[in-house]
């Protein structure tokens, strides 16, 4: 399943994803591709308004994960520092991604493709001027 969004401001981005986030069941893998300052961040935090989560939500840049609890688990990953399989064991993504009653939200994607599993959401987000975004999601939601 592949469906288009146009944002054209900064809370359109969250609305979209508090969408999605609503229909999150626990399981699902979320993979962002985009640019940096796309909106990745932003739209993982309307996904967490969206399933239940209260609190800010700001990258995980430096923390590499952030764990947001709500009704569902939400696990927010930056993998722009990860540039190999040793890098990635070391972090140990493997074991987050056994849990199937939470939700892993990976920005920067790209550097662990390898990794994910087949059955991913992939979010692009596409910068179209300072505040307009054409955001693309594609897979289906976990079983």
């Amino acid at each position: 399943m592949k469906q288009i969004f146009h944002s054209h401001s900064p809370q359109e981005t969250e609305q979209i994803a508090a969408e999605l986030g609503k229909a999150l069941r626990g399981g699902e893998v979320i993979a962002f591709h985009g640019q940096m300052g796309a909106g990745k961040t932003c739209f993982v935090r309307g996904l967490a308004n969206g399933m239940g989560v209260s609190g800010e939500v700001c990258s995980p840049t430096f923390a590499l994960v952030h764990e947001y609890r709500g009704p569902i688990t939400l696990y927010h990953f930056d993998m722009y520092r990860i540039h190999d399989m040793d890098d990635l064991y070391s972090t140990g993504f493997f074991d987050y991604l056994e849990d199937d009653r939470a939700v892993l939200a990976i920005e920067w994607s790209e550097q662990i493709e390898e990794a994910l599993p087949q059955n991913q959401i992939r979010v692009t987000i596409m910068p179209e001027d300072e505040n307009s975004r054409t955001i693309t999601i594609e897979g289906s939601l976990a079983p």
